[in-house]
């Protein structure tokens, strides 16, 4: 009788590779299909029955897939954007190299280009990082580039939906009603702050909500309250800026250190023109990270080299982990005493991956942190500093 062997790590990723080059033959032959029907229509006579006909192409493609119209749409537009405008990350469809989720969200970004220099930069770097990243990673990335290679488009869309925020209440069912806020990034993101911050405060031994629950009872207690104009959002945020961006020398995106979203700079400079606010500013030397170059006796860092840690990775240290780092806890790459409790031998680990690597199943490298895959190249000499800033509305 035979018997099966365990997979191998080689296994599972030729599996993720067959699936991806599935997908692609899959939405290749709908294509096909498609091509084959419209040169076909395009002998009939009646410019009605021509239409009616081609009309139903979609239709015909789904009933054959188990698919919907739309979702049938969506992949014939996909790949034709793709195929027209990134040839080579077509090909890497086609080789499995990327699967339909990453293939989808560059197509998006396509859309979100207006100048074909852009794209052509995005084909050349995009098949790199996609084939090296997680999907959640990849997504991130590509926000970031549309937003750096064109910054002024990138901001004058930011622009236009902010004058689109809005909220609406939705009633549902068994009594429960939706509230939505429509709202600029890096105020949701100091509510959001707010709300974590004070539901994790300590409560009176009764007291058996949530956190979830006491969330939702800040929130409505503030929109509520007589007091609610006049309470403080006291929370910290923090935002990377370009120095030249920062300055007003060239258009750019203040971005938060867990990379989750980016708002136009001078968005800032409106909240900081109000004088209600507080701003911490800390320069990173853009080689040596210089910044973080102290060292201290005792295992546990002091709050200005865990506050610096937090802002630099902005997320946890382990591969794809999107966890935010001040959720996470700081790690010794080498461990203390041997290793110095220093910014370069220390990071952010969810406490997942912490107790992982803590049970040696986890490792990670003890060389210094590497500059994000689509920098911002700053044309000065010296070497402009990045500028990290915490922002605490009031």
């Amino acid at each position: 009788m035979a018997t099966s062997t365990a997979p191998t790590t080689d296994d599972l990723s030729d599996v993720v590779r067959w699936q991806a080059r599935a997908e692609a033959y899959a939405i290749g032959r709908m294509v096909d299909y498609r091509d084959a029907e419209m040169a076909r229509t395009a002998l009939i006579e009646s410019s009605l029955r021509r239409k009616i006909e081609r009309s139903a192409i979609a239709l015909t493609i789904g009933e054959a897939t188990g698919m919907s119209e739309a979702q049938i749409h969506l992949r014939l537009s996909i790949a034709d954007r793709v195929r027209e405008k990134t040839p080579l990350v077509w090909e890497a469809f086609v080789d499995g190299l990327i699967d339909f989720n990453r293939v989808r969200d560059i197509s998006a970004t396509i859309e979100k280009l207006h100048r074909d220099e852009s794209i052509a930069r995005l084909e050349s770097r995009v098949i790199g990082y996609a084939t090296s990243h997680t999907a959640a990673e990849l997504h991130q990335w590509l926000r970031r580039f549309v937003q750096r290679v064109e910054a002024d488009l990138a901001t004058e869309r930011a622009d236009t939906e902010r004058a689109d925020r809005r909220v609406t209440v939705t009633h549902g069912d068994d009594s429960m009603s939706w509230l939505n806020a429509y709202l600029p990034s890096h105020q949701a993101a100091a509510i959001e702050a707010r709300l974590r911050k004070e539901a994790r405060k300590p409560v009176e031994p009764d007291d058996d909500r949530t956190v979830a629950q006491r969330e939702a009872d800040l929130l409505v207690a503030w929109c509520t309250s007589s007091d609610a104009a006049t309470s403080a959002v006291d929370a910290n945020i923090a935002v990377t800026v370009g120095a030249d961006v920062l300055a007003g020398a060239a258009p750019g995106f203040a971005e938060s250190s867990d990379g989750a979203w980016a708002v136009p700079a001078p968005w800032l400079a409106e909240v900081v023109a109000t004088g209600s606010t507080f701003w911490h500013r800390m320069v990173v030397d853009p080689v040596t990270d210089d910044v973080l170059s102290h060292e201290y006796v005792g295992r546990f860092a002091p709050d200005s080299l865990a506050l610096a840690l937090q802002f630099l990775h902005g997320v946890c240290q382990a591969p794809g982990c999107m966890v935010p780092s001040e959720r996470c806890d700081l790690d010794h790459r080498i461990p203390h005493p041997a290793g110095p409790t220093t910014g370069d031998n220390m990071g952010p680990l969810c406490r997942r991956h912490h107790n992982l690597k803590g049970h040696g199943l986890l490792h990670w490298s003890t060389s210094p942190p590497q500059p994000p895959p689509e920098p911002l190249v700053i044309e000065l000499y010296p070497p402009v500093p990045t500028l990290v800033m915490e922002y605490v509305a009031a």
